[in-house]
């Protein structure tokens, strides 16, 4: 076999453009399988929430910005042939790989947002360009150099699990029980990949690599229909997809028929007396490219056709929306919301994440005065994007908001904050808080980042410009689209709405239609 030369430029110049590539197209196959659950969801507000992620998605491909504000930290998985020769490096592949990262994370006209923090244990201080990636490579037969880029979200990253089952353990009772543990901090509807064998950390990697496989489970269900056999890889695929979805978590954990669009599951072998398992969701911001690097140069993607995507355009619903004035809001009106009620905000709110919320704690604890003033303010909990050209803010969808938890009832007992926005559910510390304080939580929807920052008229940093996307900014909105995913009452619509559609599904209420999307 003859040697391939490959030059450090060319690898450079291909991790950027894919980087950039992923940061605003979704693969096909995503948005193929996400429109089929959009037609058969009978849950209106979990196809309200696919509406937006689908309107999003398209909008990005067309403007070129980013799926989601939280752009990921980059994994790469590298297979080197054996017959590859470098040239031209001026330093380690890691270095290289770096570069890319940097490249693409700082391009003017599409900026990045930069989530990686160095010293993750005491300083955590930001690395400025969203590097290093997370590499993984295999030397292998042959002399191209085989290349998939992925950009994972933190929401969907922190809900990882891992355990170390017993071999004759049940991996089906065990997904079952564990899924409803990760709440809707990954953005369902996504993929879950499941790693099983080897050690703790090779279930984890096969698990995390299974992800990166095209979404085939329309391909599956169509195969077991017509009654051809199926392997016993693809019998256990099926099953736990369809009871996966048959548990009602739904779209953004709102309740409905689909929670994933499909899972994947790879093996390795292990120790006779272990069972490894690990499973990792991705989100509804799947972002992951596939490229081969032969010597002839860089390698660039070629854009999906617009086609591509249905015909779905979300659009405000201003006679099933209440419009709320931000700007006059008074906690005798936050106490009248209902959980479940979709509302179009208006108005001035502040905004404000984990490092914020942390350094509030601090200066309340030594008694000094806040920069900015909460009472009876509205917080959203939301890490920008960087602006380009005319923006006054980039993508700006909601985080996590179980991560501000732990600071619920210090906001809202000492600070006069009458109202928080994120996304996913609350735990039963916020909640409580919530009730105690005759407060309200608010969802936005997680996956349509660059749909809400258009509700977004003005934005300034007002107070920790050090801290840079977890910096408090003011927003100006007009009719910002949410949900009240928990009441004056404590009432939670993460509680309440997969209930209701777990037990319509186990009712046999959906038969005519499959509850497992394909």
């Amino acid at each position: 076999m003859t040697t391939t030369t490959i030059r450090q430029d060319d690898l450079i110049e291909s991790i950027a453009g894919a980087l950039q590539y992923i940061s605003y197209y979704h693969p096909a196959d995503y948005i193929q399988h996400l429109a089929r659950a959009y037609e058969r969801e009978q849950s209106p507000a979990a196809k309200d929430a696919i509406a937006q992620i689908l309107t999003n998605s398209r909008m990005c491909a067309v403007g070129h910005r980013p799926i989601c504000q939280d752009t990921g930290i980059v994994n790469v998985f590298l297979k080197i042939g054996m017959d590859v020769r470098w040239e031209g490096f001026t330093g380690s592949l890691d270095d290289a790989i770096n570069e890319g990262v940097r490249r693409a994370y700082n391009h003017p006209d599409n900026k990045l947002r930069a989530s990686i923090v160095a010293d993750p244990q005491f300083e955590r201080k930001n690395t400025k360009d969203n590097t290093p990636a997370v590499i993984v490579t295999e030397i292998v037969p042959g002399n191209t150099v085989d290349v998939i880029v992925a950009a994972k979200g933190g929401g969907s990253e922190n809900k990882s699990k891992l355990a170390m089952l017993n071999p004759n353990d049940d991996l089906v009772e065990w997904v079952l029980k564990t899924v409803p543990t990760m709440g809707a901090g990954w953005c369902p509807p996504g993929m879950l990949g499941i790693g099983i064998g080897g050690t703790a950390e090779k279930a984890a990697l096969l698990a995390k690599q299974s992800l990166m496989d095209d979404i085939d489970m329309y391909a599956l269900q169509t195969k077991a229909a017509s009654g051809a056999k199926l392997d016993r890889v693809e019998e256990l695929r099926l099953e736990l997809y369809e009871k996966v979805n048959a548990l009602g978590i739904g779209a953004q954990g709102l309740g409905g028929l689909t929670t994933v669009l499909d899972v994947k599951i790879a093996m390795y072998p292990t120790h006779a007396a272990s069972k490894p398992v690990a499973m990792i969701p991705n989100c509804a911001a799947t972002r992951h490219a596939h490229l081969v690097l032969d010597g002839s140069g860089p390698v660039y993607l070629d854009p999906p056709s617009l086609d591509l995507w249905p015909d779905v355009h979300w659009a405000p619903d201003y006679n099933k929306s209440k419009r709320v004035n931000l700007d006059t809001l008074t906690k005798a009106e936050v106490a009248t919301w209902k959980a479940g009620e979709t509302l179009l905000l208006t108005g001035k709110m502040l905004t404000g994440r984990d490092a914020a919320h942390k350094r509030i704690q601090d200066l309340l604890n030594r008694g000094e005065k806040l920069p900015v003033d909460f009472t009876n303010r509205v917080i959203y909990y939301v890490g920008p994007v960087d602006p380009v050209r005319d923006e006054v803010v980039g993508p700006a969808g909601p985080t996590t908001a179980t991560r501000m938890d732990k600071y619920t009832e210090m906001m809202l007992a000492n600070t006069g904050l009458i109202a928080m926005i994120g996304k996913a559910e609350r735990g039963p510390a916020a909640i409580e808080a919530i009730k105690k304080h005759q407060s309200a939580y608010l969802m936005a929807v997680g996956g349509a980042a660059y749909l809400v920052s258009k509700a977004i008229k003005s934005a300034k940093v007002v107070a920790f410009e050090d801290l840079g996307m977890e910096a408090i900014y003011e927003f100006e909105v007009v009719d910002m689209p949410v949900t009240v995913a928990v009441d004056a009452n404590g009432t939670s619509a993460h509680i309440a709405g997969p209930a209701e559609w777990q037990k319509r599904i186990a009712a046999g209420e959906f038969k005519g239609i499959r509850v497992a999307q394909g």
